[in-house]
Parts: structure tokens; sequence; C-alpha cells
């Protein structure tokens, strides 16, 4: 199969949005820098419309979906420097569907990064001081502001990445999943790990399911830049266990399929970290890598202390999967600022 969404989940509504299939990139000099044999990066920061990023693959589900529910607006909740918001904004004013954003935290003093461009894409913006996505209040807000623009004579849907839009988040990266095992074939390559930032982890869901179903050894390792592993590995499960009935036969996801590594959130989500703002610099220098500090910054750095620490082989072979996030640099300058 070649990880057309059309292919893996017959009869599921589907938009060709992005550039697929993302490169997979060979990474010398950084895999010599961070003590790994082999080092492959899959480009998600590629994808395609509003700077790309991992999100892109959920929205063409996502937003078939609402256009399938005859809507015409959607209504999501994240954090301030949201990728997924930021996404959402773009490929929807794309589709020209009004978007709504949810914005968890105080207005900041100046709109930078992925903010900026909730802004420039056309998205409706409020902020909710709410900071954990699971917290009630966070879907209650966002069912308040889908009546109200019912009431201003829109139809819209919610989008609820930890509610129940999950499924078909995991599903579009089933078939991420599967286009990886295409890429391995056609390389040549066998690699051992699989490695990403998670933060919703849909994307991880969707990854250890698919390679599952597809019979590669390839170990899927989270880095958590959010919240506990405690909290994130049951969670991955039922959210793996939504989409099952959307793919069809095979075998489910179980807690066993796959890491999450806990250790490098730092100060809090969505703030960098100096481990990642490290990474950040090393990527940069060695492979004119763009990687930012708050999400794929940190899961660089968690893949280079295991690597340090033995609990990652450094005599094996890792893909590092890039799921974007380039705006989030250009929002954390000062933390990368002082070099010449």
């Amino acid at each position: 199969m070649n990880g057309k969404l059309s292919s893996i989940l017959p009869g599921v509504p589907s938009i060709d949005l992005g550039v697929f299939p993302t490169p997979l990139e060979p990474a010398p000099r950084l895999a010599a820098a961070i003590g790994v044999a082999a080092l492959h990066v899959k480009r998600e920061d590629l994808s395609g419309p509003a700077l790309g990023g991992n999100k892109v693959r959920k929205l063409e589900l996502l937003l078939a979906d609402a256009r399938a529910r005859g809507c015409d607006a959607v209504v999501t909740t994240a954090g301030q420097q949201s990728n997924f918001c930021r996404a959402l904004a773009g490929t929807a004013a794309k589709l020209g569907i009004h978007c709504a954003l949810l914005l968890r935290g105080a207005p900041p003093p100046v709109e930078g990064g992925n903010l900026l461009l909730d802004r420039l894409f056309g998205a409706e913006v409020r902020f909710l001081d709410v900071k954990d996505p699971w917290d009630p209040r966070a879907k209650e807000a966002l069912d308040a502001l889908a009546a109200e623009l019912r009431a201003r004579g829109r139809r819209p849907h919610v989008i609820h990445l930890p509610g129940e839009s999950a499924g078909l988040g995991v599903a579009a990266w089933v078939g991420g999943a599967l286009e990886l095992d295409a890429q391995f074939a056609a390389q040549g390559i066998d690699p051992d790990r699989l490695v990403l930032a998670c933060g919703s982890s849909l994307t991880l869901a969707g990854l250890a399911l698919g390679l599952k179903r597809a019979g590669r050894r390839c170990r899927v390792s989270g880095i958590s830049v959010q919240q506990p592993a405690a909290r994130l590995v049951p969670w991955v499960v039922e959210a793996a266990a939504r989409a099952l009935p959307l793919l069809g036969p095979g075998p489910a996801l179980e807690a066993g399929d796959f890491d999450m590594i806990d250790g490098f959130v730092g100060e809090a989500y969505g703030k960098p970290s100096p481990e990642a703002v490290a990474a950040v610099r090393l990527a940069g220098g060695s492979e004119g890598l763009v990687l930012d500090p708050v999400y794929t910054g940190k899961a660089m750095a968690g893949l280079a202390a295991c690597l340090r620490d033995g609990r990652f082989a450094a005599r094996g072979h890792v893909v590092f999967l890039h799921s974007g996030g380039t705006p989030g640099l250009f929002a954390n300058v000062d933390a990368l600022g002082g070099q010449r």
C-alpha cells in the first residue's frame, strides 16, 4: 500500500491537502554529532500548506469530515503557539472555511510565531484561561463558541483532538506509517527506532499502530513535550482503539508496543529548555535542519540523551520524525539569541 488515505480508509472522506510522500533523508553529520550509527529524518516540515508539519495529514480527514457534515466553520482549542491551530487556520482558509480558535492562556503582549500566522490566515482568535487540554472547561468553551457561531448563521464543526476527533487523527497517521514502510523498502533500510515529539500523541498512536500492522520491527519512541508518560500511555492506546473501526481487521495497539519518555518538557509545555536550544543549534549547524525549541528541539534533545545514557543503542539506526513547527523558532528569539 502506498499510504494514500483513500487506499487504506475506503469510504472515509478525505481531501488532498499535503505534498506526499514527504522526503526521508539521511543525516550523517547529525548522526555523528549525537552518537548513533545511522540517522534518517522524515521531513513532515515539508508537507505543504501553511508551512506544513505533521498536522496536515490529520487535517485531510478532519476537514473532509467537516465538509461532509455540511459545515462552513471549524472550532478548536490548543496552546497559543499550537502548530495544529496554525495548520488548521491555513488549510481552512484554502478551503474557504471559517476558523475559530480558542487559545489557552492570557493574550500575549506580542503576537508572533504561530499566533501571527493564525491572524494572517484570517482565523477568529479567542483566549481561554485553561492550561490542561483535558480540562472539561475547554470542551465546554468550544461548545459555547460553536453555539455562538450557529447564532451568527454559521454551521460549525468542533474539532477536539483530546476527544471525539482523536480516531480520525490516528487513522491519518496509520497512512503515514504505511508511507514510511514503503520508503524503508524502497531505500533498503530497516531502522530500529522511530523517535518523535509528543503533545496530544495522536501521531505516535497512528505510527505505532500502522507499523505494527505492516509487520515492521521499528520501535516507536515518543519524547513527551507536554504531559507525563503515565497519562499519555493509556491515552495513546485509547486513541488508537478509536481508529480501529475506520481501518478494518488487524491488530490493536497495546501499551507494550511503544515507548513514552519523560524528562524533557523542561520548565513547562511551550517553553524552551536549554537542552532543546542546544539541539536546535546542533541540527542547524550540522545539517542545515531547522528545528524549534519547544517541540522538535526537545525531541532531538531527548534522542541525544537516550543515546548517551544507553537507553537507545548507539550502533542502531534511528528515524527522527521532523513534525514541523518552524514558526515556533521565531516566537522564541530571546531563548536562541546571544550568539554571533
